[in-house]
């Protein structure tokens, strides 16, 4: 057996990765400790500015994680009670949890067989007098179909959010994703494209309103120090999470154009194989936060990997329309067929800006065994 047979493939490697960034962000920490300033302070704010202008957006609000992004942007637009929001059921539960949290209901909308994004003709035949937001989901790091989504919104007034959770640095067409809608919202899960040690997020907005009403909603509904307008939340990043995400920010294109070099190494041995790979943009940029196949004998091929300690995760194996809490919406097995099929098809692979391609060979092997 060979030694990559005997060592296995991580899923991904954020020992490594810690081990490159320690000394830079250990500085960092040393100087936050000695300023003695730990929430809201100078790295959150430079790394705001930052974000934002990498981004394309005019504004950005650093809160503390992803999930919390998507629940104060849709408080901030107004959605809760009696409103509904056409999402994707294809994506980590985080989504329609945050519009089930305002008290808004989740309609969920079948997806692109190809992309694993939202369908815009599905989400159009959902759109009706309740309907107040679209909220897409750049999945796995491929940008949704913006132009598309983006003309629906505006033929019926109706809000866009995008979840790009899994996709900072992701393009779609010349506009990075998060400045294509009213609000973006990022996650800084350690998994993701730009990640933390531990939690994090990032709301980006253009409106002046958007982002007056998240620096209240973020910090208890306060407009000044012991003054309440609303009820809000306890959301803020953390300086010893800024300062890291300034650093990883700095080094970002050269992480995204690693993991789309990983992502044509894959291309290039699955061709002709069973796998079915996970397709790009023709205009923008795919940031494969997870490269995630269709395969006809997905289970047994899960099997094979974590035999031979290969990382993989099935992304996702139940859409959430059919989830138990989504039980009394109705959904059945065949409501959104493209849904159902896939969460009997997909696999992610390893994937990861350090990957080698000694690596992917050795999961390419695995696949192609199958």
């Amino acid at each position: 057996m060979s030694d990559n047979a005997q060592q296995g493939v991580p899923y991904l490697d954020l020992k490594g990765e810690f081990e490159v960034l320690q000394a830079e962000w250990f500085a960092a920490i040393r100087e936050i400790g000695a300023g003695g300033a730990y929430i809201l302070g100078p790295n959150v704010r430079a790394f705001e500015q930052e974000a934002a202008q990498y981004v394309g957006s005019r504004h950005a609000i650093a809160v503390a994680n992803g999930t919390d992004a998507l629940v104060l942007s849709l408080r901030a637009l107004e959605i809760g009670p009696g409103d509904e929001v056409i999402t994707s059921p294809f994506t980590f539960f985080a989504t329609a949890e945050a519009i089930s949290t305002v008290g808004a209901t989740p309609v969920f909308a079948d997806i692109d067989g190809e992309s694993f994004n939202l369908d815009p003709e599905s989400v159009r035949a959902r759109i009706n007098k309740r309907t107040r937001a679209i909220l897409p989901v750049h999945i796995f790091g491929n940008p949704a179909s913006m132009t598309a989504l983006g003309a629906l919104a505006g033929t019926h007034g109706l809000a866009l959010i995008e979840d790009a959770a899994q996709a900072f640095g992701a393009r779609h067409g010349a506009d990075t994703v998060g400045s294509l809608g009213d609000a973006g919202c990022f996650s800084f899960y350690p998994t993701k494209v730009l990640g933390c040690y531990g939690d994090g997020g990032l709301i980006t907005t253009g409106s002046d309103a958007v982002r007056d009403r998240l620096l209240k909603l973020r910090n208890h509904g306060a407009s000044a120090p012991f003054t309440h307008d609303e009820l809000g939340y306890n959301s803020r990043l953390d300086e010893v999470q800024a300062a890291l995400l300034r650093i990883k920010l700095r080094q970002l294109e050269r992480d995204v154009s690693a993991r789309r070099r990983v992502a044509a190494w894959y291309d290039q041995r699955l061709a002709g194989s069973d796998a079915i790979v996970p397709v790009h943009p023709d205009e923008g940029r795919h940031a494969y936060n997870l490269y995630t196949i269709r395969h006809p004998r997905r289970d047994a091929l899960r099997a094979l990997l974590n035999e031979n300690r290969v990382g993989n995760s099935q992304c996702y194996p139940l859409g959430l329309h059919l989830q138990a809490v989504y039980r009394h919406l109705g959904y059945r097995p065949g409501d959104l067929p493209v849904v159902d099929r896939l969460c009997g098809e997909t696999l992610s692979l390893p994937i990861f800006p350090a990957m080698s391609e000694a690596q992917v060979e050795r999961v390419c092997e695995l696949v192609k065994a199958v």
